[in-house]
């Protein structure tokens, strides 16, 4: 069959000729006659026009004829071709084989996405997913950190219960009813105020020289005020006295209730901290950073230090708390130096050195419980919370001073006190409580 067999068809309704059938070494479309007038040979290949020619059987013949326009179809996505297996028959998970229909338009050349295992998914198949094994690094690493966070928690948990057994409990709290928030009481007792003292006011007992309020707002604000000992206040079943000599008269139970009766707030825990256990404390973290305003040498305290701020060790802190002498501010002055005191413990107590470091722990917890006591409901977690309240209301200028009418009044039977307007202070305290409170302009 010659070329002119396809001037026929149209040229934009030609289809590439059919690919080559078995046993045969010639294109499969017969030859036909040129286009310049040579003439046709049906049944010869090309590859044979030179040559003897063989006639091709009736349906090989019929298979060489190109399909007409209206039969050619693109084939559905079962039919493409995949590729066949080499080895043999087809194993599970291979898609099958598809023959080429004789006459129908040419097959595209099949993507290597269809022989994937999106492929298979394709045709209905769900393919087997693959394993992804962890390096052996990755999984050293992984028990290592298991073993490391379990290791953590037996610690923390052993050194939490060890602290809590050495812990001294005293009744402290009373029966208000709650109010918002969290509050915590904070005294401070200095063992050089024996039993047997007689204070100003004729009252005899331990005085509380460092008082001072802790408060967590609902609202997440932390508050920390100072209550001046000398502070004249109505003690219950007692009468108008200096604010420490509550302590004297009824322990840390009257202190507490004096105290919620002053503020209108419910103490939910009592925090009491003995000044011979600041150098031991402070020892076991090594040193605190302390500021001064000015050169002191106070015969009194022991509290020798230059201007500006210094590293100091458990002696110089624990003068640094008691002086008062040399300041003519006396104990505001003091209480002011009490609470930059208890901020840079709190700080250095939180630093990863300290944190992280088992014998560090040990040193520090075994100095603390033995100069703490604390209410029979608290223990070391306690502790913990106070101290992330006291560092945020530092960091957050929240240390503020409860509103004073005359730090010099002068009383019958108490000596020298310091005078409070009690609505004013019940005013101040309420803000405190609903942790509306802000800091002075300027502080």
């Amino acid at each position: 069959m010659s070329d002119d067999y396809f001037d026929d068809i149209p040229r934009q309704a030609r289809r590439p000729r059919p690919p080559r059938r078995d046993g045969d070494t010639s294109r499969n479309n017969p030859s036909s006659a040129g286009r310049h007038g040579q003439a046709a040979q049906p049944h010869v290949s090309r590859a044979r026009q030179g040559g003897s020619a063989r006639p091709l059987p009736p349906q090989r013949e019929r298979a060489a004829r190109p399909a007409p326009l209206a039969e050619t179809r693109a084939l559905p996505a079962y039919e493409q071709p995949t590729r066949q297996n080499p080895r043999g028959p087809q194993r599970k998970g291979r898609p099958q084989a598809v023959r080429h229909r004789p006459g129908a338009a040419p097959l595209p050349a099949p993507a290597a996405a269809e022989y994937d295992e999106a492929g298979v998914a394709e045709q209905g198949r769900v393919p087997r997913p693959r394993r992804h094994r962890v390096p052996r690094w990755g999984r050293l690493a992984i028990t290592l950190s298991v073993l490391f966070a379990l290791v953590t928690v037996f610690w923390f948990g052993g050194l939490t219960v060890w602290a809590n057994s050495r812990l001294h409990h005293v009744a402290a709290l009373s029966e208000m009813a709650d109010t918002p928030g969290e509050t915590f009481l904070i005294a401070g007792s200095d063992s050089r105020d024996h039993s047997t003292a007689v204070g100003a006011d004729g009252t005899v007992g331990q005085r509380a020289d460092t008082i001072m309020l802790l408060h967590k707002a609902p609202n997440g604000k932390s508050y920390l005020v100072s209550l001046p000992r000398d502070t004249l206040v109505n003690i219950p079943g007692k009468g108008y006295y200096k604010l420490n000599a509550a302590y004297a008269f009824g322990g840390a139970k009257l202190l507490v209730a004096t105290v919620e009766q002053l503020t209108g707030m419910k103490v939910d825990h009592f925090i009491e901290v003995g000044f011979d256990g600041v150098r031991d404390i402070v020892n076991a973290v090594g040193t605190v950073k302390l500021c001064i305003g000015q050169d002191v040498d106070d015969v009194k305290s022991g509290l020798k230090m230059k201007k500006g701020c210094h590293e100091t060790g458990g002696d110089q802190a624990l003068a640094f708390v008691r002086a008062r002498y040399f300041d003519p501010t006396a104990d505001l002055g003091r209480q002011k130096r009490q609470q930059q005191f208890v901020a840079a413990l709190t700080k250095k107590a939180l630093t990863p050195g300290l944190i992280f470091n088992p014998f560090a722990q040990v040193r520090l917890v075994s100095a603390a419980t033995g100069a703490i006591s604390v209410d029979d409901d608290s223990g070391v977690l306690t502790l913990a919370s106070a101290g992330y309240a006291f560092r945020s209301a530092a960091n957050n200028h929240l240390v503020l001073q409860m509103p004073i009418d005359n730090p010099n009044y002068r009383t019958k039977h108490s000596g020298v006190a310091i005078k409070i307007n009690e609505p004013l202070v019940r005013e101040f305290f309420a803000k405190i409580g609903d942790g509306s409170a802000e800091a002075p302009s300027g502080q």
